[in-house]
């Protein structure tokens, strides 16, 4: 079995318990059998993205992974409305009817995530600056959300809390400043782990730079702002712009200087794209 898919199943196995089908064991029982031929239908343009944990969902249930390499070959490409992509090997109607509804949503959502995401890259490519995504998932989905950035061009900021030390405005609260909760994060004995400051003014970039600080999120800064910023920049830092980031304004932002934009409504508000599965009895 692919690795990839293999993976996944732990989680796939909990959402299929979502559906409580242990409780009837005279339905699964009696749920027909014969093989059915798969179309995956799309309404709405897209970018496809989730084909592995689209194949999981029916691996789970007994089909052969290898039977759905043809649907990861066009993992990242772009599909219009009206395309139909048909299965080359059948699959029962029991196993179909089953697991379609969690493969559906699951491919479905990281498509509307990679598609939302890689309108916002083709911006913000010609300037070399990159997209980011955040913290903002949904729970327990934040593996898929933050997978479908990437296959829409995009880039992950963090995929927790600890492989990126991040300084916010609760911790500088909290602990003493920034400088003090950079020596929080600094006597954490994490080598490796940089550190990211969240910045609100002119004032307090002047002293993260003091502090040696490389990489800096400045948070709600306005255009002008930020071209101040960018005067400041000392050599090997990092600028992240942040707050309220959206694709009609991002424009705006795309300043010389600026290393990357990192926009929460990547994960939270990208808009839905259309998908169906239908199947005929062979």
């Amino acid at each position: 079995m692919d690795l990839s898919v293999l993976s996944l199943l732990p989680q796939i196995n909990s959402w299929l318990e979502e559906d409580d089908l242990n409780r009837n064991f005279h339905y699964l029982r009696t749920l027909p059998r014969h093989p059915v031929q798969l179309d995956l239908k799309v309404k709405s343009p897209l970018i496809l993205a989730g084909a592995e944990y689209f194949a999981a969902a029916f691996v789970a249930l007994g089909m052969n992974g290898k039977d759905f390499t043809f649907l990861s070959k066009l993992e990242g490409k772009a599909l219009g409305e009206g395309d139909v992509v048909s299965f080359p090997e059948s699959m029962p109607f029991a196993v179909a009817v089953t697991g379609e509804r969690l493969a559906l949503n699951l491919l479905q959502h990281a498509s509307s995530i990679a598609t939302w995401t890689s309108k916002h890259v083709r911006q913000a490519q010609e300037r070399g600056i990159k997209i980011l995504d955040t913290r903002k998932t949904t729970p327990g989905l934040r593996t898929l959300e933050k997978y479908a950035v990437r296959v829409g061009g995009g880039y992950n900021h963090r995929l927790g809390q600890t492989d990126v030390w991040m300084i916010k405005d609760n911790h500088k609260s909290c602990l003493g400043g920034l400088e003090g909760a950079l020596e929080f994060f600094r006597s954490q004995g994490a080598l490796y782990n940089n550190v990211v400051a969240e910045i609100h003014d002119l004032g307090e970039l002047r002293e993260a730079i003091a502090l040696g600080i490389k990489h800096v999120m400045l948070d709600n800064f306005k255009p002008e702002d930020i071209r101040r910023a960018v005067e400041l920049k000392a050599p090997g830092m990092n600028y992240e712009v942040s707050g309220g980031l959206r694709l009609n304004t991002i424009g705006e932002y795309l300043i010389d200087g600026v290393d990357a934009l990192s926009i929460g409504s990547l994960t939270y508000a990208a808009p839905r794209v259309d998908l169906s599965l239908k199947y005929k009895s062979l």
